[in-house]
C-alpha cells in the first residue's frame, strides 16, 4: 500500500506538503501545477489517504487599518466607529484577516504595516504620512477623505456638500430667515499629536457659502467646539445667554444636536415651536429623543464595507483608481418644525 512518503518521493515534494494538501490546509503555499502533480501521483499509486479534491481555496488576504481618531473619539461620536465596524463585518464575511490597526494620534516610532496585503485609511490622513508605514501604496483605500492624489488611490466618501445643501434648503423652505450653525473643528492628524493641523470643515464651508449668497450670513450665529454632546450643550447655552436666538440651527452631528436640544429644554425653549433643530449622521438615538431629531442619514457602515470591496479588487489586480460617493438622505422628523404629514418622512 502506498504511503505519504511514496507520494512525496515520486512527486518530488516534501512529506509535509503532501500531508497538508490532503488535509486541505488553507495556509499551504504551493503552485496549482504542483498540487495537480501530487494528486496525479497519488492516483497512480492508489494512495487512499487523500481527501476528495476540491477547488483551489481562495487566497486569504491580510489587511491593515489606519484611523485618525482615538477610542475616546469613537465613544463621543459613533460616526467613525460605524465605518470601522463596516470594515470589520465585511472582512469577516470574506474571510479576510484584519491585521494591524494603527491610530495616527498614538503611533509609535518604527511602526510598520508592510506585512499587509492592503490598507484602509479612515479619516483625513495625509497620504504622505503613510510613506514610512506602508510600501505598497497603490493598495490603499481612503474612507471619508479624498486622497491628495486621486489619480492613484481609491476613495470612499459621502456627499456632505449636497447633504448640507439639502438641510439648508429644507429650512429655508420652511420659512426660516435666520439659521445658526453649531459644529466641530476638523483636523488632519499629525504623528503623535492629539489633534493635528486644523483644516476646513465641509459642512461649515457650505453653510457659510450658502448663507453669504443669500445675504443671511452672520458670524455671531456660528458656534464651534468639539464633536461631543457636552460641547453641543455648552455651545447652545452660549447662544441662549447671548439672546436673540436664530429661529433654526443646523448642527453638524447628532451628538452635538442632542446636547443642544437639552440646553434648549433646560431653558424652557420649545423645539421646534421656538427654535428648529436639524442634526447630521442620523445615529440610532435620533429617532427616539423627544422631539425626534431631523437628521441627515450617512451610510457609514456601507462606506466601510465598500472600502473592503475596493481594496480586494486592487489586490487582485485592478489598476484604475476609483472614487465611490455614497449618497445621503434627509430624514425629516419633528425637531425641524415640518408639517405633520411630512414628519418621519424622507427627502
Amino acid at each position: 500500500m502506498a504511503t505519504l512518503s511514496d507520494v512525496a518521493t515520486k512527486a518530488q515534494v516534501s512529506i509535509a506538503a503532501v500531508s497538508r494538501l490532503f488535509n486541505q490546509d488553507p495556509t499551504l503555499s504551493i503552485s496549482q501545477d504542483t498540487k495537480e502533480r501530487i494528486y496525479t501521483v497519488a492516483s497512480e499509486l492508489g494512495f487512499k489517504g487523500a481527501r476528495k479534491r476540491s477547488k483551489p481555496s481562495k487566497k486569504l488576504f491580510k489587511i491593515g487599518m489606519v484611523l485618525w481618531c482615538s477610542p475616546e473619539d469613537e465613544t463621543d461620536d459613533p460616526y467613525f466607529l460605524s465605518i470601522r465596524q463596516g470594515v470589520e463585518k465585511r472582512c469577516q464575511e470574506e474571510g479576510i484577516v484584519l491585521g494591524e490597526v494603527i491610530r495616527m494620534n498614538g503611533i509609535e516610532d518604527g511602526a510598520s504595516l508592510n506585512g499587509m496585503d492592503g490598507l484602509i485609511v479612515i479619516g483625513k490622513i495625509d497620504s504622505r504620512d503613510l510613506d514610512s508605514l506602508y510600501g505598497n501604496n497603490d493598495r490603499i483605500v481612503f474612507v471619508n477623505n479624498f486622497a491628495q492624489d486621486r489619480q492613484k488611490y481609491d476613495c470612499v466618501v459621502s456627499n456632505l456638500e449636497q447633504a448640507t445643501k439639502d438641510v439648508l434648503e429644507h429650512l429655508l423652505q420652511l420659512g426660516h430667515k435666520r439659521i445658526g450653525f453649531i459644529g466641530g473643528r476638523d483636523y488632519s492628524p499629525v504623528k503623535g499629536e492629539r489633534k493635528g493641523r486644523e483644516i476646513p470643515e465641509i459642512r461649515y464651508s457650505v453653510y457659510e457659502k450658502m448663507m453669504r449668497e443669500r445675504g443671511m450670513f452672520s458670524r455671531s450665529d456660528v458656534y464651534l467646539g468639539e464633536w461631543t454632546t457636552t460641547s453641543g450643550y455648552e455651545l447652545m447655552r452660549e447662544a441662549i445667554q447671548k439672546g436673540n436666538l436664530p429661529s433654526a440651527f443646523f448642527i453638524a452631528n447628532d451628538p452635538m444636536a442632542i446636547g443642544a436640544m437639552r440646553a434648549l429644554y433646560d431653558e424652557g425653549i420649545k423645539v421646534p415651536d421656538e427654535v428648529a433643530v436639524v442634526g447630521f449622521d442620523d445615529i440610532d438615538l435620533a429617532g427616539f429623543v423627544q422631539p425626534s431629531l431631523t437628521s441627515v442619514r450617512i451610510y457609514t457602515e456601507q462606506m466601510g464595507r465598500t472600502a473592503v470591496n475596493l481594496l480586494c479588487e486592487r489586490i487582485k489586480g485592478r489598476d484604475i483608481p476609483l472614487t465611490v460617493t455614497v449618497s445621503t438622505k434627509l430624514m425629516v422628523r419633528e425637531s425641524c418644525g415640518a408639517t405633520s404629514d411630512s414628519r418621519n418622512g424622507q427627502l
